[in-house]
């Protein structure tokens, strides 16, 4: 089976039944704790790319820097999303599970199961 790699957020609700329901079938994927090891830009246009999403639609816009940043500006590219999501994590949404070249936000966290064999 391919690996599996988990956007972990410890804290989060969803983030934990995420995790839950892959141990409740032994699996054991990669945990990424995103807030402690953010991903690079690099790394987050890869995750955009398996995702099929645009940034905007990764972006967490209830947190306080969405505001404070000014994200909500629909005239800011791509570029400067992500670079914003990579300089302040806590904006990416969670969680994210990655296998191979494939990935689904775990909101809700039954989604994460689309990617199981």
């Amino acid at each position: 089976m391919t690996e599996l790699m988990l956007y972990h957020n410890p804290r989060c609700s969803k983030s934990r039944a995420a995790l839950q329901l892959l141990e409740e079938r032994d699996l054991q994927p990669v945990v990424v704790h995103y807030l402690d090891t953010p991903p690079s830009a690099a790394q987050l246009r890869d995750v955009l790319d398996k995702l099929g999403l645009p940034p905007r639609h990764l972006l967490r816009s209830g947190e306080d820097e969405y505001r404070e940043l000014g994200l909500a500006d629909q005239a800011l590219s791509d570029e400067q999303l992500i670079a914003a999501m990579a300089a302040h994590p806590r904006l990416i949404e969670r969680p994210i599970l990655i296998a191979g070249d494939r990935a689904v936000i775990g909101r809700p966290p039954e989604n994460i199961l689309e990617l199981l064999p």
